[in-house]
């Protein structure tokens, strides 16, 4: 690990200010992911900001019926609240679904946000990668290639994005607040996370001096029929291959609205409003299901080890759709 500089952050402004002030200065929060990365020498802040004393660990109703959560309250406080367990399950189920207990006590929501890949490339230094080093090649795309990418690369880059709390915030369309050196502003969600292209050294829409302070959710939560299945190599602890934030709004068992986010398949959470928008107005079937999910994936593309992603994925999107709709094992 390199030497490095610790403050500790008296208000917003002030943690601003000292990632202003040094380009490669690093907000810490639980440090679930930071730390990783600095100890296997991939990241080398000049400054660790600790913001843990900052007052964002809230978890509240917004003006217009919503919820908003502080960027500092804990993955496991958001899971086992009350009203996000009543109002939105879709983001308890993704959150109960990601990393070990220990971890969700101490990884916050906005650090979720920020993780970086867990691509095997990524994280070894011996390794060529253009997300750690730009300009050095992409091993994964030759390599072994298992847990990468089929919708949205680039030649640049084919990891994944590693969050299952994202999926879920893609599906309901939250709103990530943050603050800077030029004021607050509100990102949609899926304007948040950025696709590789030619620059897969950043992974979000923020600008570098920004700290985010909450999330927060709108009034529809689809409390009613919304799911998130996640399909890993073990039962626990273990990044997705695939998973799926499904959720619909249901009228006379025709489908009124539609919300399906894939994660573990992009760089970022990945959504299609048109193969969504497939279902309006259609009877909540597997035949319906299924053209959704071909929409979803199509134009996907495997790198040999993960081809068979192309097919899971599909296959997902139709369970998630029919558990979400109450129609598991139905024709």
């Amino acid at each position: 690990m390199n030497r490095f500089s610790y403050v500790r952050a008296r208000d917003a402004r002030e943690a601003v200010d000292v990632v202003s002030a040094h380009p490669t200065a690093r907000f810490i929060g639980g440090g679930t992911n930071l730390l990783d990365l600095m100890k296997e020498h991939v990241t080398h802040p000049s400054h660790v900001v600790d913001i843990t004393r900052l007052p964002l660990k809230g978890i509240e109703d917004t003006p217009d019926g919503g919820l908003r959560i502080g960027a500092l309250v804990t993955n496991s406080e958001v899971a086992w609240n009350a009203e996000v367990k009543r109002r939105y399950p879709l983001l308890s189920k993704a959150i109960l679904a990601g990393a070990s207990p220990q971890l969700r006590n101490m990884a916050t929501t906005g650090g979720n946000l920020l993780q970086r890949t867990r691509c095997y490339y990524f994280y070894d230094v011996g390794t060529p990668c253009n997300k750690r080093e730009p300009g050095s090649g992409c091993g994964a795309k030759t390599g072994f290639n298992r847990i990468h990418a089929i919708l949205g690369t680039s030649e640049q880059c084919i990891a994944t994005h590693p969050s299952d709390m994202c999926v879920a915030l893609a599906a309901l369309e939250a709103v990530v607040r943050v603050t800077g050196k030029d004021g607050e502003r509100a990102i949609p969600f899926a304007d948040f996370h950025r696709l590789p292209g030619d620059t897969p050294q950043l992974d979000t829409n923020l600008k570098p001096d920004e700290l985010i302070t909450a999330v927060e959710l709108p009034p529809e939560g689809f409390a009613a029929h919304s799911t998130y299945l996640k399909v890993r190599d073990r039962a626990s602890y273990a990044f997705a291959l695939v998973s799926v934030a499904a959720a619909l709004t249901l009228d006379g068992g025709h489908v009124r609205s539609a919300r399906v986010a894939l994660g573990g398949v992009a760089h970022k959470p990945w959504r299609n409003p048109e193969a969504e928008a497939l279902l309006t107005g259609k009877p909540a079937t597997r035949e319906h299901f299924q053209a959704v999910a071909d929409a979803l994936v199509r134009g996907a593309k495997g790198f040999g080890h993960n081809t068979f992603k192309i097919e899971l994925a599909k296959r997902s999107v139709v369970r998630a759709l029919e558990e979400a709709a109450g129609r598991e094992g139905q024709p």
